[in-house]
């Protein structure tokens, strides 16, 4: 089944495989806890590719939207979910040869209770102006593990199903009424 968020230029690049035009994956990881040496929040930004990548971000990005950004070359390997009725797609990421860096990063998220957002991104070679998916792929990472060489992920699309409802939770602190 076709997705309807790629653009019409990409699903032609895909179809046709151009030689003048390569689909250059990225991905952005994001925490709120990620922050660059002078304390401003930051993200990872890769691309599969044996380049840096200077590319614009959609104008509703979460960080830096509209604006020009710098994905860092790195190995990795992931397979998009399919575009299907499943309740809660899933896929699994690789990153090889992770710096220090990205591992400090991890190390930093891994001590908070929030979640670490992922989000991937298609461009062509030959359109850097923007990504080819409208919107692009937000995953959540559920489970991430670190050795040497590589950083495996698991992650999925936000489980809207096991999500509270009303999304405020009612306490006895919070509203002393409800105790007796």
């Amino acid at each position: 089944m076709p997705d309807p968020a790629l653009s019409e230029a990409i699903q032609e690049a895909y179809a046709h495989a151009p030689t003048d035009a390569i689909i250059l994956h990225t991905l952005e990881l994001r925490h709120p806890d990620f922050r660059d040496d002078a304390g401003n929040p930051t993200a990872i930004r890769v691309v599969r590719d044996q380049k840096d990548l200077e590319a614009r971000l959609e104008v509703d990005a979460p960080m830096d939207g509209g604006e020009w950004v710098k994905f860092v070359a790195m190995g990795f390997e992931l397979d998009l979910p399919a575009v299907d009725t499943t309740p809660v797609p899933e896929i699994v990421v690789t990153l090889d040869n992770v710096s220090r860096e990205i591992v400090r990063y991890l190390d930093v998220a891994a001590e908070s209770q929030s979640v670490i957002e992922i989000t991937y991104r298609p461009y062509l070679s030959n359109d850097l102006d923007g990504p080819q998916m409208d919107p692009p792929i937000t995953l959540v990472l559920s489970e991430v593990e670190v050795d040497v060489q590589r950083v495996t992920a698991r992650a999925r699309m936000m489980d809207i199903g096991n999500k509270a409802f009303p999304s405020r939770t009612y306490t006895a602190r919070e509203f002393p009424g409800l105790t007796r």
